[in-house]
């Protein structure tokens, strides 16, 4: 009989179809990524507390996958003001998400926070963002690509195209994982960390001094982040399946270990 795949949990974004049906989306990227690289079973929830229980959640899968979103996470949750310039926000996800963070962490369950998630992982242990990191001095414009006229890039090999380097801290767990100093990877991304929390500790760092890579400090199970879309190619792009390997093996080690 074959061994039975991990789980891993993808959390959803809130949506509107046709502007009237509320829905949750999970972009196939991310759960293929999962599929191919990580080599773990998929499985979408919601981002809405009322339907979602965490505890009933994390009994069930052997990990988290937080991924990128459309929505900033709102301001509340690191002591600014609402700002409609930089809306859509996605509440019930940061209600749900935040929370989920630190039960993984505090449980070792396996947790991947991905561009939004990645924001989440901050945001939940204290840390604030920016709304719109370009406007930092001497910041570049993160955003996708988009023509003169505003409109998004039509190319997807342009929008998802690696735009800057990032710089890893040496000895550290993503240069360790990733067997080298420097990096490229893309870029599509508003709202970006300011302040780190309390626990989290910065590995990598783009060439503008925006932060691109964390992890948490002492926690009991593989907790990292990357602000960059690492599901992006992810099975033929180096760095992004060295990323999506890594957390499938310590999905497997988690999944024996229960």
């Amino acid at each position: 009989m074959p061994a039975k795949r991990p789980i891993v949990g993808v959390i959803g974004s809130a949506h509107k179809v046709e502007n009237r049906f509320t829905a949750q989306r999970v972009g196939e990227r991310n759960l293929r990524a999962v599929t191919e690289v990580a080599g773990a079973l998929p499985l979408m929830f919601a981002g809405t507390p009322e339907i979602t229980d965490a505890e009933a959640l994390l009994e069930t899968v052997d990990g988290i996958l937080l991924t990128g979103a459309r929505a900033n996470v709102h301001p509340t949750h690191f002591g600014e003001k609402e700002d409609p310039r930089y809306e859509p926000y996605d509440q019930n996800r940061d209600a749900l998400a935040l929370g989920l963070i630190r039960l993984c962490v505090t449980r070792g369950v396996p947790l991947l926070g991905i561009c939004r998630g990645f924001q989440e992982m901050n945001v939940a242990f204290g840390g604030s963002l920016h709304p719109e990191i370009r406007e930092l001095p001497g910041r570049m414009n993160h955003r996708m690509p988009r023509l003169a006229n505003g409109e998004p890039h039509p190319d997807l090999a342009v929008i998802f195209a690696d735009r800057h380097d990032i710089t890893l801290t040496p000895g550290g767990v993503f240069a360790k994982l990733l067997g080298c100093a420097t990096i490229r990877v893309n870029s599509l991304h508003g709202q970006g960390i300011l302040e780190p929390g309390k626990r989290i500790v910065v590995e990598g760092v783009a060439e503008d001094g925006t932060i691109e890579a964390i992890r948490v400090a002492d926690a009991p199970g593989f907790a990292l982040g990357v602000q960059w879309h690492a599901e992006h190619e992810a099975s033929r792009n180096p760095v992004n399946r060295k990323i999506f390997e890594a957390f499938g093996t310590a999905l497997a080690a988690y999944q024996r270990a229960r």
